[in-house]
């Protein structure tokens, strides 16, 4: 599929709508996820080059996809290892060629319990969680899950303060003493999304020479970190760029998401020599004209995710609407002086801000291959899973999933 940019600059560029239109999508019951095929492999193949061809220095996080079938695409490609933050995206990994899972989110309790219990049973698939405290680490004794020591870049959101070196040898020790492998160090910079790339860079770069004096002492204190999990999707060009990475003796890994599919986000954090494309739209349908300036269409804030802020999305080829705020299943357009109302009933494909929490809005997703719609595809890990399968097992009963 050829897919066309006109014109702007980062971020800017319009998209051809034709190049994304599929036959017969007037049959299609909307509000509907689209997903392109071809754009998914082209965009797993761009990542693979940026990374010199080196599938295991990619660790994307499948919270963004959640289908199994890019899971296998990625296998495909020889990607092996993943991250995720919830149970259900856990076995959908492991279920599709996940040969080495970390679950990146500081599980307790009864979803400790359930990690370990697909950790068993999939013997063949390293799984790993987290720790930021010797507390933790007791939960995940005698069971075949190992732990990556969760480091806070300044995010505030988990993890240990990277600054606390004496504090994360400890952490260490602790796990060396509870007899679970040690897997290394997992660092998500995501605070700097909103800085322009040569900012983001500087920033990202301090926080990475921190990084590596954190290895240094675990290295000193013999505990050498076999993999060092750092960037999403917007401190993806910063790793790449840092130096020090290719130096260490340690595995590094980058663990975008979103460029499986990309959005408005990441389409303005990327360098645009880099080509990413959308591979997942919205098919929408306007229902309503409710004042001349303004047309309502049918991809309220369940459908295309607002926690990115208004506009949540672009319209492909009416770049001139404006997409205002939504309710939870009306998303109305300003329509500027001069320009065409569209009609009611006619489609629109929107590219969503945010695609992450987006795709997982829907329980389905139309795959697109070919320029048709082939397939219907279950997003198979949205949501989460049922909330009493452990106690259901516990009682004979079959799980629900």
């Amino acid at each position: 599929m050829a897919l066309v940019f006109k014109g702007g600059g980062e971020g800017t560029a319009k998209l051809e709508r034709a190049a994304y239109e599929v036959p017969r999508a007037e049959r299609v019951l909307t509000p509907a996820l689209l997903v392109y095929t071809e754009v998914v492999r082209r965009n797993v193949q761009t990542t693979l080059n940026l990374v010199g061809g080196d599938a295991k220095r990619l660790r994307p996080h499948i919270k963004t996809a959640k289908l199994a079938w890019v899971v296998r695409e990625l296998v495909n490609q020889g990607v092996e290892d993943f991250k995720c933050a919830t149970t259900l995206e856990l076995l959908t990994a492991a279920s599709n060629g996940g040969r080495d899972v970390l679950v990146a989110y500081p599980v307790a309790g009864p979803a400790a319990q359930r990690v370990r219990e697909i950790a068993a049973s999939f013997p063949q698939v390293a799984v790993s969680a987290l720790v930021e405290s010797p507390a933790q680490v007791a939960e995940w004794a005698g069971g075949t899950v190992g732990l990556f020591l969760d480091v806070n870049p300044g995010m505030d959101r988990t993890g240990i303060g990277q600054e606390r070196l004496g504090e994360i040898v400890d952490l260490a020790k602790a796990i060396r003493r509870a007899r679970i492998p040690f897997r290394g160090l997992h660092y998500y910079d995501g605070q700097f999304a909103g800085l322009a790339i040569e900012e983001r860079t500087r920033a990202a770069h301090h926080g990475y020479d921190q990084l590596l004096k954190v290895a240094a002492a675990l290295e000193t204190a013999d505990f050498a970190a076999p993999c060092v999990v750092t960037a999403g999707t917007p401190a993806f060009p910063c790793s790449l760029s840092y130096e020090g990475f290719r130096q260490a003796g340690f595995q590094h890994q980058v663990s975008p998401g979103t460029l499986v599919f990309n959005d408005m986000n990441s389409l303005s954090q990327l360098p645009p020599e880099w080509d990413y494309r959308p591979a997942a739209l919205v098919l929408a349908r306007v229902v309503s004209r409710p004042k001349p300036e303004i047309v309502t269409c049918d991809a309220g804030h369940k459908t295309v995710s607002v926690d990115s802020g208004v506009p949540n999305c672009r319209v492909l080829g009416r770049e001139d609407l404006v997409p205002l705020a939504p309710s939870e299943e009306h998303l109305p357009l300003r329509v500027p002086e001069g320009s065409r109302a569209p009609e009611l009933g006619e489609l629109l494909y929107l590219l969503p801000k945010h695609i992450c929490p987006t795709v997982n809005n829907f329980d389905y997703a139309l795959m697109v291959e070919g320029g048709r719609i082939a397939r219907v595809d279950r997003v198979a890990a949205r949501g989460r899973e049922n909330p009493l399968i452990l106690s259901m097992r516990s009682r004979g009963e079959a799980p629900q999933w």
